[in-house]
């Protein structure tokens, strides 16, 4: 590729219908280096969105722009990456939501429970004028928010019994993010709600001193915590979605150029991600199910609804006028 002309691709990206015009100059980019990290494995989909996101700002760039990625938390806990982010000592990442909103607290608005009925209502949000609005204030906790990714639906699983109702919870110790809305929502549901760090939940299923986490399918498949967590219930209780994310001290270092088109990619890494996870839920699903996993798809989910009705009384007024703009914009 010419490094001195205009790059000008009509051609379809990754197979979504996703096309670039008129990106910047190549010439005009200084070579960099982005060091990414997440702390989930090469199978799971914050994987898939970084290796993609890695082709395409190396493709956009001509080069330019080279990324390293750094899985398994390699690198520290989504909240270690955070920080590191904010001083410079990590580049980026791709970091769940919930850890985001520890940050900066409006962010957490998006995974209230049984907020969203859909992932497309989701995208619809979050790919709109609120969810641009919070990633640009990422800026004020030094931190640069590039798009949205998704963790996805949540759902529930455990090592004691099927749940169908919030009266099966009770009493269960469930691993939940350090986020206030998770540690309350599962609160109200009865469980003994226990926040800590993933890598420390892993160890601590597979000793059984907890005894469930809720994640999305494709984390439950990826970690094969079938091997620990005998019931899954489809509860889909709260949205998580993830976000490209970058620190402010290396953004600000990137010309307007490569800024561009880092934004660009991530964006596109994200719809990539996205799609890919709900090609791959059906597959993943049945091959929980052929392991021994009992899955609940037919749990009262409008009493779970219910049950968690205080976290809206004790929330809503917390994130200003974002729910009350999220609930009108799902209408």
């Amino acid at each position: 590729m010419n490094n001195v002309k205009t790059i000008v691709r009509s051609a379809v990206v990754a197979g979504f219908g996703l096309a670039v015009s008129a990106l910047p100059l190549a010439a005009e980019i200084e070579p960099v280096n982005l060091r990414l990290a997440h702390v989930v494995n090469e199978q799971d989909g914050f994987h898939a969105a970084a290796t993609k996101f890695k082709e395409l700002v190396g493709e956009r760039s001509d080069g330019a722009i080279s990324v390293e990625i750094f899985p398994n938390a390699t690198l520290g806990d989504e909240r270690t990456l955070l920080e590191g982010m904010q001083i410079g000592t990590v580049d980026m990442g791709v970091i769940t939501n919930g850890p985001v909103s520890n940050f900066l607290e409006d962010m957490a608005v998006f995974e209230l429970p049984f907020l969203f009925p859909s992932a497309e209502k989701a995208y619809e949000v979050l790919d709109g004028p609120i969810g641009q609005e919070l990633l640009d204030r990422l800026s004020e906790v030094n931190l640069k928010g590039l798009a949205y990714a998704e963790r996805g639906f949540r759902n529930l699983t455990n090592s004691e019994r099927p749940v169908r109702s919030p009266e099966d919870i009770d009493g269960l110790k469930i691993r939940v993010m350090e986020n206030p809305v998770y540690i309350d929502t599962f609160r109200e549901l009865g469980a003994d709600a226990i926040p800590m760090a993933w890598t420390e939940a892993l160890t601590a299923m597979q000793q059984g001193t907890i005894d469930g986490q809720e994640n999305p399918v494709g984390v439950v498949y990826s970690f094969k915590l079938n091997e620990t967590q005998t019931n899954m219930t489809m509860t889909r209780h709260s949205y998580a979605p993830a976000i490209f994310v970058m620190g402010m001290p290396v953004w600000q270092k990137l010309s307007p150029e490569a800024q561009e088109i880092v934004v660009q990619a991530a964006q596109d890494a994200a719809e990539y991600e996205r799609a890919l996870n709900a090609e791959q839920q059906s597959e993943q699903l049945q091959a929980l199910r052929d392991s021994g996993m009992e899955i609940v798809d037919d749990a009262d989910l409008s009493a779970f609804s219910e049950a968690v009705a205080p976290v809206y009384e004790k929330y809503g007024a917390k994130f200003g006028d974002y729910l009350t703009r999220i609930q009108s914009a799902l209408k």
